[in-house]
């Protein structure tokens, strides 16, 4: 290998092992999804059962494999 090389190769690793040990020293601070991730998943949950469980029990479908003959219209109320 030429030594240019072979310096710039050294180079390049030493400045990837600086990087690395710098970044490993760091305090981590904890951004927003390790602040409220739990809390916003929770609350996600939460919202799409009760709309869904909304719809679902005001939605009066009975339910089988074809709703042909099945479904019918209920009287318009003035």
């Amino acid at each position: 290998m030429f030594p240019v090389a072979r310096a710039a190769q050294s180079l390049v690793a030493r400045s990837i092992q600086h990087t690395a040990v710098r970044q490993a020293h760091r305090k981590h601070e904890p951004n927003f999804h390790d602040k409220y991730g739990t809390m916003v998943l929770l609350g996600g949950a939460a919202v799409f059962s009760t709309v869904w469980g909304y719809v679902f029990t005001q939605l009066n479908v009975e339910w089988g494999f074809s709703p042909v003959g099945r479904i019918t219209p209920r009287e318009w109320r003035e």
